[in-house]
């Protein structure tokens, strides 16, 4: 009998912690690994970064410049489950495909007017200022976009080599699921 009392307390102990540490993945913070080269020189492939999930959570819009973990499929309306399953403790047993989660940076915001211009982004007819790009962008013509409202536009750091707002389009801002902590 007090075997069954000792393995009862020790399961109840590790069930509580399991659910405690979904919680904060979901909800407050967790950590992600890169995957590519898309954000060289900034982050590199395999390198792992933390994210803080408030602004999800609470549906803070980015500011600019910020480095923001979004769920890349656009057309998904997502749900509560979309979280849980997002959940680097809750894939680990779902064998979840985490491809769709892609680290990019906000460019633009609801409202502004992007504009890629002689391979220049402009915001609000103003260039912007890119330390952080890993080199000159090599783009194929002059490119408009107007962002719509509850959407954000993103783009990688190393833009000739980035999947971003340019291909699959503007980012839902339920889609933002993190900004880079560190």
């Amino acid at each position: 009998m007090n075997l069954l009392k000792q393995v009862w307390s020790w399961f109840g102990s590790i069930a509580i912690s399991f659910i405690l540490v979904v919680f904060l993945g979901v909800f407050v913070f967790q950590s992600t690994k890169v995957m590519g080269h898309s954000m060289d020189p900034t982050l590199h492939d395999s390198q792992r970064v933390y994210v803080s999930k408030l602004s999800h959570t609470f549906n803070y819009e980015p500011k600019y410049e910020d480095i923001v973990i979004i769920d890349s499929r656009v057309d998904l309306k997502r749900t509560f489950k979309n979280d849980l399953l997002d959940s680097p403790l809750i894939s680990l047993f779902t064998k979840g495909d985490d491809r769709h989660v892609w680290i990019k940076r906000v460019i633009g915001k609801p409202g502004d007017q992007l504009e890629l211009k002689d391979d220049k982004m402009y915001r609000n007819g103003a260039l912007l200022d890119e330390p952080y790009i890993n080199e000159a962008m090599k783009a194929n013509g002059n490119k408009k976009w107007t962002v719509p409202a509850d959407h954000i536009f993103v783009m990688g750091d190393n833009r000739n080599n980035s999947m971003d707002s340019r291909v699959i389009g503007y980012i839902p801002l339920d889609h933002v699921l993190g900004k880079k902590l560190f």
